[in-house]
C-alpha cells in the first residue's frame, strides 16, 4: 500500500467544483455534491478530533459518505482506493484498511452540520485511524481510483 507523500499545507485554493470522478477497472462515472447526498447511505462521526503540529482540533460531527459505500455491488475486484486531491495530493488506502476500520472513512460536507467552505473542501477525505499529524485527509477531493 502507498502512503501518502509528505507535504506541506497547501494556501492557495486550487480551482475546483464539487464533482468528482470515479474510477473503476470497469469504467468511471462523474459524481456531484447532491448525487453524493441523495444517492448514497449518509454516514456520521460523531465526534472527531486531530492533532496536527499546528494543534488539536475538534471534536467535530462529520457527516458525508463512506469509501466502501461508492463501490456498487457488480465491482468485487479491488484491492486499494487512492484518493486524489484538486491539488495533486493522494492518499491510498486498502481494501483490508476501510473494511476493519472501527469508523469508515469518508467524504464528508459537513462539519458539525454546516457546509465545507473552499478553504476546506467542499468535498474532504477523513480517515479516522489515522495518527500521523493528519498527513492522510484530503482536502478538495476531486477523484477517486478503485483498483
Amino acid at each position: 500500500m502507498a502512503t501518502p507523500k509528505k507535504h506541506h499545507n497547501n494556501t492557495t485554493i486550487p480551482e475546483t467544483n464539487s464533482e468528482i470522478f470515479l474510477e473503476f477497472a470497469d469504467g468511471e462515472s462523474t459524481l456531484s455534491l447532491e448525487e453524493l447526498k441523495n444517492k448514497y447511505p449518509q454516514s456520521v462521526i460523531e465526534a472527531y478530533t486531530y492533532v496536527t503540529n499546528h494543534g488539536v482540533y475538534g471534536p467535530y460531527r462529520l457527516e458525508g459518505v463512506s469509501l466502501l459505500d461508492l463501490i456498487p455491488e457488480t465491482f468485487s475486484n479491488w484491492s486499494e482506493v487512492e484518493v486524489i486531491s484538486a491539488d495533486g495530493f493522494a492518499n491510498t488506502l486498502s481494501k483490508a484498511e476501510l473494511i476493519a476500520a472501527k469508523e469508515p472513512a469518508m467524504l464528508y460536507y459537513l462539519s458539525d452540520g454546516k457546509s465545507l467552505d473552499s478553504k476546506h473542501g467542499p468535498i474532504r477525505l477523513v480517515v479516522p485511524s489515522e495518527t500521523d499529524n493528519a498527513i492522510r485527509q484530503i482536502k478538495w477531493v476531486k477523484q477517486i481510483k478503485y483498483s
